[in-house]
């Protein structure tokens, strides 16, 4: 090898370059490229994740925010109707007041009416028994007497019982 300084052979670089580019692209080929694929494929599979948690945490908030404002509506209008039913708890115990009011006048009337005609039919019967009576203590006292003397003892009668 005669030529050649410092003993170089470049057949054999070039061979060994060779070598090397053909190692070198088939382990691309073989390695680097299903490799480099797979993760690739497996950021944008991740990606996709997140994406998708993204959106669920977005509708998420948006549910509850939606889910939050019908509480509130709900809340405000669960106010409102028991506002409403004690109103009309109050008028229906107004109502029933004012009933319970008149009818215990009525009764109070009806009762008052009652005593009064029991109380008319109570001194027409002591009325008639006080004459009755009279009519009987006058027959036995006028047994043969007259008028003045019998109403003389009547009198003598009555002021001995008083006294």
């Amino acid at each position: 090898m005669t030529g050649v300084p410092l003993n170089i052979d470049w057949q054999q670089i070039l061979l060994h370059l060779f070598n090397f580019t053909i190692l070198f692209g088939a382990l691309y080929i073989l390695l680097y490229k299903p490799v480099k694929d797979f993760m690739a494929g497996r950021e944008a599979h991740y990606a996709e994740i997140d994406s998708r948690a993204k959106q669920a945490l977005a509708d998420a908030e948006s549910d509850k925010e939606t889910y939050a404002a019908k509480v509130r509506a709900f809340d405000e209008e669960a106010r409102e109707e028991k506002a409403k039913m004690r109103a009309d708890i109050e008028a229906e115990r107004g109502r029933r007041l004012s009933d319970a009011k008149s009818e215990a006048d009525k009764i109070i009337k009806d009762a008052n009416e009652i005593a009064e005609k029991k109380k008319g039919d109570i001194v027409s019967a002591a009325q008639k028994e006080i004459r009755e009576m009279i009519t009987d203590a006058m027959d036995k006292l006028s047994e043969g007497q007259t008028e003045s003397e019998v109403f003389d003892k009547f009198l003598d009668a009555a002021e001995g019982k008083n006294k």
